[in-house]
């Protein structure tokens, strides 16, 4: 068995203390973080080796961005992709213990406004998805893809559907380019097949609103399978108790076990 955390920590140096405690209360395998906000040479490999996880790849730059995967198990990296072609750390590929390929995406979040034309982050998303949707057309190994893909894309990932259609992570035009890209290698949703729609299901609530009281939660985290792979998932769970945590993250995370 192998077991993939995936969480947004939103910089992994202010929240060590918690991923420690993630770590150590879930014990995941592997660990596949985004916006670490850190260059690789100031990611913090020895509170990481201590913890037992020794085997790294880190994409990072300063003060923004960046992927990490951590594990206990071996990695090799097998690259890093640029999907959104100026040079931000926001893909790292792994394979681990020759058993799993795995790819790890921080998705640009897209700004404030769903208009390429007076919005330029929202076009470079779009575009991103796109150059993904290119890159997993030519996928011939069984892969897990998971990240903080920044788009909940059925209406029960929203707390509410109709609110948020002209919200940036919630509109048509981003959900269906997301769709293309699920349909250019035929991935399979594992957070809905295990908790099926309309199932309440979310891992991002922002730091402006008081989450559990008003609960104005978004799924835009998420873990993504090729169908061979799909099959072999045995569990599923979202962590949302690290957001009561002191200074949490605005993400949860989410673990995925594989009979592998």
């Amino acid at each position: 068995m192998i077991s993939v955390a995936t969480w947004n920590i939103n910089s992994v140096r202010l929240r060590i203390d918690q991923v420690a405690r993630f770590l150590t209360e879930q014990a995941p395998d592997v660990l596949c973080l985004q916006e670490i906000k850190c260059r690789a040479e100031q990611f913090p490999y020895e509170a990481f080796a201590a913890l037992g996880y020794g085997h790294s790849a880190v994409h990072g730059q300063k003060g923004y961005h960046g992927v990490a995967t951590v594990s206990r198990l071996p990695l090799k990296e097998l690259g890093r992709h640029d999907w959104q072609d100026n040079g931000e750390a926001r893909h790292i590929g792994v394979e681990v213990a020759g058993k799993l390929i795995l790819e790890n995406v921080y998705i640009p979040a897209g700004g404030d406004i769903p208009d390429r034309e007076v919005n330029a982050k929202f076009g470079q998303k779009l575009d991103f998805l796109e150059r993904m949707t290119r890159w997993a057309d030519k996928l011939d190994r069984p892969t897990l893809i998971v990240g903080d893909f920044n788009i909940a894309p059925l209406d029960c990932d929203v707390y509410d559907h109709k609110a948020l259609l002209k919200v940036v992570s919630h509109t048509p035009q981003e959900v269906e380019t997301l769709a293309r890209f699920r349909d250019a290698h035929g991935w399979v949703d594992l957070g809905r097949e295990h908790i099926p729609a309309p199932g309440r299901s979310y891992s991002w609530w922002s730091y402006r609103s008081w989450w559990r009281q008003k609960d104005q939660g978004r799924r835009l985290d998420h873990a993504w399978a090729s169908p061979e792979l799909a099959r072999q998932m045995t569990a599923h769970r979202v962590v949302e108790e690290t957001r009561n945590w002191d200074q949490p993250s605005d993400h949860v995370p989410l673990i995925t076990e594989f009979d592998l």
